[in-house]
Protein backbone atom coordinates (compact mmCIF):
# COMPACT_ATOMS: atom_id res chain seq x y z
CA UNK A 1 0.00 0.00 0.00
CA UNK A 2 2.48 2.33 0.85
CA UNK A 3 4.21 1.68 -2.71
CA UNK A 4 1.03 2.24 -4.31
CA UNK A 5 0.53 5.44 -1.93
CA UNK A 6 4.42 6.62 -3.73
CA UNK A 7 3.83 5.62 -7.20
CA UNK A 8 0.58 8.14 -7.35
CA UNK A 9 3.12 10.51 -6.27
CA UNK A 10 3.95 11.45 -9.66
CA UNK A 11 1.00 11.56 -11.58
CA UNK A 12 -0.81 14.10 -8.40
CA UNK A 13 2.53 15.99 -8.85
CA UNK A 14 2.10 16.42 -12.66
CA UNK A 15 -1.84 17.12 -11.95
CA UNK A 16 -0.52 20.29 -9.83
CA UNK A 17 2.08 21.42 -12.05
CA UNK A 18 -0.68 21.26 -15.12
CA UNK A 19 -2.79 23.36 -12.78
CA UNK A 20 -0.48 26.06 -12.29
CA UNK A 21 0.95 26.09 -16.15
CA UNK A 22 -2.84 26.68 -17.43
CA UNK A 23 -2.80 29.12 -14.18
CA UNK A 24 -0.96 32.01 -15.79
CA UNK A 25 -3.16 32.16 -18.89
CA UNK A 26 -6.58 31.98 -16.24
CA UNK A 27 -4.22 34.90 -14.13
CA UNK A 28 -4.08 37.23 -17.17
CA UNK A 29 -7.93 36.85 -17.74
CA UNK A 30 -8.16 38.57 -14.60
CA UNK A 31 -5.26 40.95 -14.57
CA UNK A 32 -7.26 42.44 -17.34
CA UNK A 33 -9.85 44.03 -15.48
CA UNK A 34 -8.01 44.56 -12.16
CA UNK A 35 -4.58 45.29 -11.24
CA UNK A 36 -2.21 42.90 -9.51
CA UNK A 37 -2.63 43.41 -5.89
CA UNK A 38 -6.12 43.73 -4.92
CA UNK A 39 -6.33 40.60 -7.68
CA UNK A 40 -3.73 38.58 -5.67
CA UNK A 41 -5.61 39.33 -2.60
CA UNK A 42 -9.23 38.42 -3.85
CA UNK A 43 -7.96 34.89 -5.16
CA UNK A 44 -5.90 34.46 -1.75
CA UNK A 45 -9.47 35.25 0.01
CA UNK A 46 -11.44 32.68 -2.48
CA UNK A 47 -8.35 30.11 -1.58
CA UNK A 48 -8.78 30.69 2.38
CA UNK A 49 -12.42 29.79 1.80
CA UNK A 50 -11.89 26.92 0.20
CA UNK A 51 -9.33 25.77 2.35
CA UNK A 52 -11.42 26.32 5.77
CA UNK A 53 -14.56 24.46 4.63
CA UNK A 54 -12.21 21.29 3.18
CA UNK A 55 -10.48 21.38 6.33
CA UNK A 56 -13.92 21.36 8.09
CA UNK A 57 -15.05 18.66 6.30
CA UNK A 58 -12.05 16.41 6.72
CA UNK A 59 -11.86 17.30 9.97
CA UNK A 60 -7.89 16.00 9.96
CA UNK A 61 -7.12 18.13 12.83
CA UNK A 62 -4.66 18.21 16.01
CA UNK A 63 -3.49 20.92 18.88
CA UNK A 64 0.01 22.59 17.59
CA UNK A 65 2.74 21.54 19.72
CA UNK A 66 4.51 24.70 21.54
CA UNK A 67 7.66 24.37 19.49
CA UNK A 68 6.25 23.50 16.03
CA UNK A 69 4.40 27.16 16.77
CA UNK A 70 7.17 28.94 15.08
CA UNK A 71 8.30 26.49 11.83
CA UNK A 72 4.25 27.18 11.24
CA UNK A 73 4.78 30.91 11.44
CA UNK A 74 8.07 30.62 9.73
CA UNK A 75 6.83 28.77 6.58
CA UNK A 76 3.65 30.96 6.15
CA UNK A 77 5.52 34.52 6.68
CA UNK A 78 8.86 33.36 4.96
CA UNK A 79 7.49 30.92 2.67
CA UNK A 80 4.19 31.95 0.87
CA UNK A 81 3.45 34.73 1.83
CA UNK A 82 6.93 36.45 0.69
CA UNK A 83 6.73 34.38 -2.29
CA UNK A 84 2.40 35.75 -3.14
CA UNK A 85 4.40 39.43 -2.32
CA UNK A 86 7.81 39.25 -4.34
CA UNK A 87 5.79 37.51 -7.44
CA UNK A 88 3.15 40.32 -7.44
CA UNK A 89 5.53 42.86 -7.43
CA UNK A 90 8.46 41.23 -9.52
CA UNK A 91 6.25 39.92 -12.62
CA UNK A 92 5.27 43.75 -13.31
CA UNK A 93 8.93 45.02 -13.02
CA UNK A 94 11.10 42.95 -15.02
CA UNK A 95 11.20 40.62 -18.75
CA UNK A 96 8.68 37.68 -18.83
CA UNK A 97 11.78 35.74 -20.20
CA UNK A 98 13.40 36.84 -16.74
CA UNK A 99 10.56 35.68 -14.72
CA UNK A 100 10.15 32.48 -16.21
CA UNK A 101 13.92 31.77 -15.98
CA UNK A 102 14.24 32.83 -12.15
CA UNK A 103 10.90 30.77 -11.32
CA UNK A 104 12.78 27.79 -12.75
CA UNK A 105 15.37 28.20 -10.42
CA UNK A 106 12.96 26.53 -7.66
CA UNK A 107 15.16 23.21 -7.57
CA UNK A 108 18.32 24.93 -7.26
CA UNK A 109 17.11 26.97 -4.36
CA UNK A 110 15.56 23.44 -2.57
CA UNK A 111 18.75 21.81 -3.19
CA UNK A 112 20.98 24.70 -1.93
CA UNK A 113 18.53 24.81 1.84
CA UNK A 114 18.88 21.52 1.66
CA UNK A 115 22.70 21.28 1.48
CA UNK A 116 23.13 23.89 3.88
CA UNK A 117 20.31 23.06 6.61
CA UNK A 118 21.97 19.26 6.35
CA UNK A 119 17.92 18.30 5.86
CA UNK A 120 18.27 16.03 2.55
CA UNK A 121 20.98 14.54 0.27
CA UNK A 122 20.81 15.21 -3.04
CA UNK A 123 21.75 12.18 -5.90
CA UNK A 124 23.43 12.34 -8.92
CA UNK A 125 20.32 11.34 -10.48
CA UNK A 126 18.28 14.44 -8.96
CA UNK A 127 21.46 17.22 -9.72
CA UNK A 128 21.40 15.42 -13.53
CA UNK A 129 17.31 15.82 -13.28
CA UNK A 130 17.65 19.59 -12.43
CA UNK A 131 19.84 20.99 -14.64
CA UNK A 132 18.37 18.70 -17.99
CA UNK A 133 15.21 20.12 -16.65
CA UNK A 134 16.45 23.64 -16.57
CA UNK A 135 18.17 23.30 -20.16
CA UNK A 136 14.18 22.69 -21.15
CA UNK A 137 12.94 25.78 -19.69
CA UNK A 138 15.84 27.76 -21.45
CA UNK A 139 14.66 26.12 -24.49
CA UNK A 140 11.04 26.84 -23.82
CA UNK A 141 11.84 30.54 -22.92
CA UNK A 142 14.00 31.22 -26.30
CA UNK A 143 11.23 29.47 -28.10
CA UNK A 144 8.83 31.66 -27.01
CA UNK A 145 10.61 34.75 -28.00
CA UNK A 146 9.85 36.11 -24.34
CA UNK A 147 12.37 38.79 -23.40
CA UNK A 148 15.51 37.80 -20.92
CA UNK A 149 17.18 40.93 -20.23
CA UNK A 150 20.14 42.22 -18.33
CA UNK A 151 19.02 46.17 -18.30
CA UNK A 152 19.05 48.05 -15.22
CA UNK A 153 15.29 48.85 -15.52
CA UNK A 154 14.72 45.08 -15.28
CA UNK A 155 16.89 44.66 -12.32
CA UNK A 156 14.88 45.22 -9.06
CA UNK A 157 12.10 42.96 -10.60
CA UNK A 158 14.16 39.97 -11.66
CA UNK A 159 15.70 40.71 -7.53
CA UNK A 160 12.26 40.27 -6.12
CA UNK A 161 11.83 37.49 -7.75
CA UNK A 162 14.60 35.82 -6.80
CA UNK A 163 13.73 36.47 -3.40
CA UNK A 164 10.46 35.28 -3.54
CA UNK A 165 11.19 32.53 -5.48
CA UNK A 166 13.95 31.34 -2.45
CA UNK A 167 10.95 31.89 -0.22
CA UNK A 168 9.16 28.93 -1.77
CA UNK A 169 12.13 27.00 -1.71
CA UNK A 170 12.16 27.55 2.47
CA UNK A 171 8.70 26.89 2.09
CA UNK A 172 9.22 23.41 0.49
CA UNK A 173 11.94 22.20 2.48
CA UNK A 174 10.99 23.15 6.21
CA UNK A 175 7.20 21.76 5.49
CA UNK A 176 8.12 18.53 5.20
CA UNK A 177 8.84 17.84 8.95
CA UNK A 178 5.61 19.47 10.09
CA UNK A 179 4.05 16.97 7.62
CA UNK A 180 5.31 13.85 9.98
CA UNK A 181 3.13 15.41 12.57
CA UNK A 182 0.14 17.27 10.95
CA UNK A 183 -2.34 16.83 8.28
CA UNK A 184 -1.60 18.30 4.50
CA UNK A 185 -5.33 20.04 5.25
CA UNK A 186 -4.20 21.40 8.55
CA UNK A 187 -0.87 22.98 8.26
CA UNK A 188 -2.38 24.40 4.18
CA UNK A 189 -5.02 26.29 6.47
CA UNK A 190 -2.33 27.43 8.80
CA UNK A 191 -0.06 28.73 5.72
CA UNK A 192 -3.39 30.09 3.83
CA UNK A 193 -4.79 31.98 7.09
CA UNK A 194 -1.82 33.72 8.03
CA UNK A 195 0.15 34.56 4.70
CA UNK A 196 -3.93 35.79 3.59
CA UNK A 197 -4.31 38.09 6.62
CA UNK A 198 -1.09 39.89 5.77
CA UNK A 199 -1.40 40.58 2.40
CA UNK A 200 -4.40 41.71 2.69
CA UNK A 201 -2.87 44.16 5.10
CA UNK A 202 -0.25 45.21 2.63
CA UNK A 203 -3.07 45.44 0.00
CA UNK A 204 -5.43 47.26 1.30
CA UNK A 205 -5.15 50.66 0.17
CA UNK A 206 -5.66 49.15 -3.26
CA UNK A 207 -8.73 47.21 -2.62
CA UNK A 208 -10.56 49.77 -1.18
CA UNK A 209 -9.38 51.56 -4.22
CA UNK A 210 -10.95 49.34 -6.31
CA UNK A 211 -14.04 49.27 -7.77
CA UNK A 212 -15.02 45.54 -7.50
CA UNK A 213 -18.85 46.69 -9.30
CA UNK A 214 -16.98 47.04 -13.20
CA UNK A 215 -15.30 43.57 -12.61
CA UNK A 216 -16.63 41.42 -15.29
CA UNK A 217 -17.97 37.69 -15.05
CA UNK A 218 -14.79 36.91 -16.42
CA UNK A 219 -12.61 38.83 -13.90
CA UNK A 220 -14.53 36.29 -11.26
CA UNK A 221 -14.06 33.53 -12.81
CA UNK A 222 -10.30 33.97 -12.90
CA UNK A 223 -10.25 34.80 -9.23
CA UNK A 224 -12.06 31.74 -7.93
CA UNK A 225 -10.71 29.55 -10.38
CA UNK A 226 -7.30 30.70 -9.87
CA UNK A 227 -7.91 30.59 -5.62
CA UNK A 228 -9.56 27.37 -5.49
CA UNK A 229 -7.53 25.49 -7.96
CA UNK A 230 -4.44 26.91 -8.07
CA UNK A 231 -3.89 28.02 -4.23
CA UNK A 232 -6.05 25.85 -2.61
CA UNK A 233 -6.21 22.20 -4.06
CA UNK A 234 -2.54 22.42 -5.19
CA UNK A 235 -1.15 23.37 -2.31
CA UNK A 236 -2.54 20.58 -0.48
CA UNK A 237 -1.12 18.21 -3.31
CA UNK A 238 2.24 19.93 -2.79
CA UNK A 239 2.70 19.38 0.62
CA UNK A 240 1.26 16.07 0.31
CA UNK A 241 3.79 14.92 -2.41
CA UNK A 242 6.50 16.61 -0.49
CA UNK A 243 5.74 14.22 2.58
CA UNK A 244 5.90 11.22 0.41
CA UNK A 245 9.25 11.86 -2.18
CA UNK A 246 11.04 14.59 -0.65
CA UNK A 247 11.36 17.78 -1.36
CA UNK A 248 14.72 17.73 -3.74
CA UNK A 249 12.62 15.60 -6.03
CA UNK A 250 9.51 17.76 -5.83
CA UNK A 251 10.34 20.70 -6.92
CA UNK A 252 11.83 19.25 -10.03
CA UNK A 253 8.28 19.25 -11.17
CA UNK A 254 7.87 23.21 -10.95
CA UNK A 255 9.67 22.98 -14.12
CA UNK A 256 6.80 21.26 -15.94
CA UNK A 257 4.54 24.62 -15.04
CA UNK A 258 6.06 26.65 -18.12
CA UNK A 259 5.05 23.48 -20.68
CA UNK A 260 1.65 23.36 -19.40
CA UNK A 261 1.79 27.45 -19.38
CA UNK A 262 2.15 27.66 -23.42
CA UNK A 263 0.03 24.37 -24.25
CA UNK A 264 -2.85 26.91 -22.14
CA UNK A 265 -1.61 30.27 -23.74
CA UNK A 266 -2.47 28.57 -27.16
CA UNK A 267 -5.52 26.70 -26.35
CA UNK A 268 -7.09 30.02 -24.52
CA UNK A 269 -5.50 33.06 -26.15
CA UNK A 270 -4.28 31.54 -29.22
CA UNK A 271 -0.82 32.05 -28.82
CA UNK A 272 2.26 30.19 -30.31
CA UNK A 273 4.00 26.72 -30.15
CA UNK A 274 6.72 26.52 -31.57
CA UNK A 275 9.15 23.12 -32.40
CA UNK A 276 11.96 24.50 -29.73
CA UNK A 277 9.40 24.65 -27.05
CA UNK A 278 8.13 21.79 -28.26
CA UNK A 279 11.92 20.16 -27.70
CA UNK A 280 12.21 21.84 -24.51
CA UNK A 281 8.92 20.23 -23.45
CA UNK A 282 10.60 16.87 -24.47
CA UNK A 283 13.36 17.89 -22.44
CA UNK A 284 12.01 18.57 -19.25
CA UNK A 285 10.33 15.18 -19.37
CA UNK A 286 13.30 13.43 -19.92
CA UNK A 287 14.97 15.31 -16.70
CA UNK A 288 11.95 14.35 -14.27
CA UNK A 289 12.63 10.75 -15.75
CA UNK A 290 16.21 10.96 -14.72
CA UNK A 291 15.28 12.44 -11.50
CA UNK A 292 13.09 9.34 -10.53
CA UNK A 293 15.87 6.42 -10.88
CA UNK A 294 17.83 5.48 -8.16
CA UNK A 295 21.20 5.26 -8.27
CA UNK A 296 23.93 3.63 -6.24
CA UNK A 297 23.95 6.08 -3.43
CA UNK A 298 19.93 6.17 -1.79
CA UNK A 299 18.72 9.57 -0.84
CA UNK A 300 19.48 10.05 3.26
CA UNK A 301 16.81 11.92 4.90
CA UNK A 302 18.86 14.00 8.31
CA UNK A 303 15.28 14.68 9.85
CA UNK A 304 15.26 17.71 12.42
CA UNK A 305 14.23 16.60 15.91
CA UNK A 306 14.02 19.95 17.00
CA UNK A 307 13.38 23.34 15.38
CA UNK A 308 15.39 26.28 17.12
Amino acid sequence: MKSDKKSLVYPVLVLVTLIWGLNMPIMKVGLLSLPPMPYNAARMLCALAATLIISFLTKRYRPVDREDIKPILLISVIGFFVFQLFLTAGVQKTAAGNASLIMALLPVSVAIINKVCKIEEITRQALAGIIVSLSGVVLIIAGSGKEVSFEPEHLSGALLLLAGQASYGYYTVFSKNLLAKYSTYQLTTYVVLISTVLFCLIAWPSIVATDWRQVPLAGWGSIVISGVFALCICNFLWFWGVGKIGSIKASIFNNLAPVFAIIGGYVLLGETFSLLQFVGAAIIFFGLNLARKKGKQQTILLEQQKYK
